[in-house]
């Protein structure tokens, strides 16, 4: 068991960077680019070069350009016999490490053995002008060149060289000095930041109803007939068909996930089951993605008959044999209605339905500052030594961001902005940091794996408005050995409200559109489709350039959190007794009133009690009134701080060996003994549910205690504001009315009921829990 480092080390800390260049006015910041440490860089672009003298025996040259700077250099990749060559390559030194009073950029003639020098331009960095975006680009010149003395001759170079800030717009494309010791373009390729957005996800519905006029090969047995769906790699059956005929009946749904652009067809074909593990193809289909309808709410598409086809094999061909009489009835279409959950619903960063026509417009803005990394731990040997090339993806939403590598660091500064649009506050951002393991030629097939490092989640609804939040986060990593603290990262977070009033209306809105009501999922459905959804959006990233691997998609989108865990249960149970902590903390006070251990106060409550029942139209009054002066006193003692990372709430610290070996065991396990496997193997499936429902129980009464917490300002606002009114209607009016009329609107008919959830519950259901800081 490792050494546990003190608690205090897993504590989120506040900090004071020196954002935006210090162009602070009270708690806000007003220079662009304000929530990063300005960094100076030296810029040069080199465009091109005419009238180049030739160096070889044929007359001609093979130029690049160095540029070089004290120890750094950079070069320009190298034309064939090409005495006017265009590069429009930039080149970005940071101010830190530059110790040379001269910029040499220099043209070489690449060479097997030694590159020839054919010359240079030199440059006095007092001499260098700055440029503050946003300010117009600086216009690149031409520059004679010159030799090893001074001496200008043949050849000229188009130049731009500049002072500038990260903010500058030429930045995420630049070769940096940090990267000295990469080379390749596919390398530093890999170590740019990059945006990328997640494909377009739409649910495939496919109602299957009937078939008509097969032909099966034995036609002295009723067929056992199902349809089998097949869409790129996902497969779905339909139920043997109960009506036991040439026509047989389904009526049933198939839900897939597809993904924009639509690259492959949707296959169908009806089976024949002859024996357990023998089935032959009565018809099969092809139906093109882009001619499938679309539809924005819950009225039924019209259904459509497909035409079967039978492919024969005849002499080794495989022929299409078409057969008009057999026939398939379904309604198809794309349901632009639904949101394709690919994260945890606890940490969902985008509650949007597919169709755009569906959007509301955004509340806010929300603005992420990615500073800078202490500590961090080694993560892979380099020449004897331990290294750590860092670097951190952010996702909100359909867009993701990724920093650039700091190669060799473990005090890595990236002060990178990315700004997103919100259109929910209650939603997580999810920012990770990894070590980029594919350098120097490990980017290759079966090639190792970016590790991770750690992972930070905020809320955005506990965020105030307007307000920057600067901390220190720790990196938290759960091994076999138990809880290890990687090092920490610090971030600029600010949540910017366009409107209070249409983010104060969201809280009454549905969380999830509303075809997820009126045309519910199955939870087993909802499983499937995530995983299906994740694989997508993981191949899609994946195929970017650069990649955006396998491995950091997942571990973004918490692939794998579904799986059994004693920890995540123990943990689970503990807070759903931490939530029943204050109904026993209420009984015990209660018992102590009925054994006079206070008199006084067993005299008051005597008082209370005797008034309530005489007066019994100020009950709900008096709780109202004591709500909300108990939310009041809270608001003092409200959290400064957004959530982070608890290890006590997650039983990380106190894990037993045995038990974070089972969290870390394969899935099927690996056990020898097949008894073992299978019985263990269910156990933790079942045990997996059971944890599932435990969590659920446990958020639902969280919800309940950040009523009045204030860790969502606005939720614990609108609350305290309605207990107040509450309070005051409800000593207006007289308690018979109140009770009639409450008793009237839970009778009520159903033709008055609603299947959308009502406003105190979509209310509930936006309120934050803990689920947010656990590990």
């Amino acid at each position: 068991m490792m050494q546990k480092p003190p608690q205090d080390d897993f504590l989120l800390k506040e900090t004071n960077p020196h954002l935006g260049g210090g162009k602070i006015t009270g708690d806000k910041l007003t220079s662009t680019y304000d929530l990063v440490e300005q960094m100076q860089y030296l810029y040069v672009r080199v465009v091109k070069a005419k009238d180049l003298p030739a160096k070889d025996v044929t007359g001609s040259c093979d130029p690049y350009v160095e540029v070089k700077l004290g120890n750094y250099k950079g070069t320009t990749r190298h034309f064939e016999k090409k005495t006017n060559p265009e590069w429009n390559q930039v080149f970005a030194f940071s101010k830190e490490r530059i110790q040379a009073s001269m910029l040499e950029v220099t043209v070489k003639d690449k060479d097997l053995v030694k590159d020839d020098f054919i010359g240079r331009v030199l440059f006095d960095m007092n001499e260098i002008p700055k440029r503050v975006p946003p300010d117009s680009p600086l216009a690149p010149q031409w520059y004679r060149l010159e030799d090893r003395k001074g001496d200008k001759f043949k050849g000229e170079l188009m130049l731009a060289v500049w002072m500038g800030t990260q903010a500058d717009e030429a930045f995420p494309e630049a070769w940096h000095s940090d990267a000295a010791t990469v080379s390749g373009t596919d390398s530093l390729a890999n170590i740019r930041s990059k945006v990328y957005l997640s494909p377009k996800l739409w649910y495939l519905r496919v109602n299957v109803i009937e078939a008509q006029d097969l032909v099966p090969s034995d036609q002295g047995r009723y067929p056992e007939v199902y349809v089998k769906a097949i869409l790129g790699n996902q497969v779905l059956r339909t139920r043997v068909s109960p009506s036991r005929s040439i026509n047989p009946m389904w009526n049933e749904d198939l839900m897939f996930v597809a993904s924009e652009p639509f690259e492959e067809p949707l296959i169908l074909s009806v089976e024949d089951r002859i024996a357990p593990n023998k089935d032959e193809v009565l018809g099969r289909c092809a139906i093109p993605m882009h001619h499938v309808d679309r539809r924005l709410d819950h009225n039924p598409v019209n259904t459509r008959w497909f035409n079967l086809e039978k492919h024969v094999i005849v002499e080794g061909e495989k022929k299409k044999e078409i057969k008009f009489a057999s026939r398939i009835h379904m309604r198809i279409c794309l349901e632009g209605g639904y949101h394709v959950l690919d994260e945890s619903t606890h940490y969902s960063s985008d509650l949007r339905p597919t169709a755009k026509q569906l959007w509301k417009h955004s509340i806010g803005v929300l603005e992420l500052g990615i500073l800078n990394a202490q500590g961090l731990m080694p993560m892979k040997p380099k020449d004897g030594r331990g290294t750590t090339d860092a670097y951190c993806v952010a996702k909100y939403g359909q867009k993701w961001v990724r920093t650039r590598t700091i190669i060799d660091s473990f005090t890595p500064k990236w002060n990178e902005q990315y700004t997103w649009e919100v259109f929910d506050p209650c939603t997580v951002i999810t920012i990770g940091v990894f070590d980029n393991c594919h350098l120097h030629g490990g980017d290759k097939p079966g090639g190792s794996r970016d590790s991770r490092i750690g992972k930070v989640r905020i809320r955005l609804s506990t965020l105030e408005t307007d307000r920057v939040y600067t901390h220190s986060y720790p990196l938290l990593v759960l091994h076999r050995n138990g809880v290890k603290k990687m090092g920490e990262i610090h971030l600029a977070v600010r949540f910017t409200c366009s409107s209070l009033l249409n983010m104060m209306h969201m809280y009454s809105h549905p969380l999830l559109p509303k075809m997820h009501y009126i045309h519910p999922l199955t939870v087993s459905q909802l499983d499937s489709l995530r995983h299906q959804a994740t694989v997508i959006v993981s191949v899609r990233l994946s195929r970017s350039e650069p990649p955006l691997r396998k491995e950091i998609v997942e571990y973004m989108l918490d692939v794998g959190s579904h799986m059994w865990s004693m920890r995540r249960s123990k943990a689970n149970f503990f807070r759903i007794m931490n939530v029943f902590g204050g109904l026993i903390a209420l009984g015990k006070w209660f018992d102590q009133i009925c054994n006079w251990k206070n008199p006084i106060t067993t005299v008051l409550i005597h008082i209370l009690f005797i008034i309530l029942v005489l007066y019994p139209e100020l009950i709900l009054p008096t709780i109202f009134l004591y709500l909300f002066l108990i939310g009041v006193w809270h608001y003092r003692r409200r959290s400064r701080h957004p959530p982070h990372m608890d290890t006590r709430l997650s039983h990380a610290e106190s894990a037993h060996p045995d038990e974070l070996d089972e969290e870390f065991d394969t899935f099927p396990t690996s056990q020898s003994a097949d008894i073992v496997r299978m019985r263990y193997d269910r156990l933790r499936s079942i045990a997996g549910r059971i944890q599932t429902v435990v969590g659920d129980l446990a958020t639902q009464g969280e919800r309940l205690q950040s009523l009045l917490s204030w860790r969502d300002p606005r939720a614990t606002a609108l609350f305290v504001l309605f207990c107040l009114i509450a309070a005051i209607v409800l000593y207006i009016t007289p308690f018979q009315v109140v009770a009639v009329l409450i008793g009237l609107y839970v009778l009520r008919h159903p033709r008055f009921r609603h299947k959308l959830p009502s406003v105190p519950l979509n209310f509930f259901r936006r309120l934050p829990a803990r689920t947010d800081s656990m590990l």
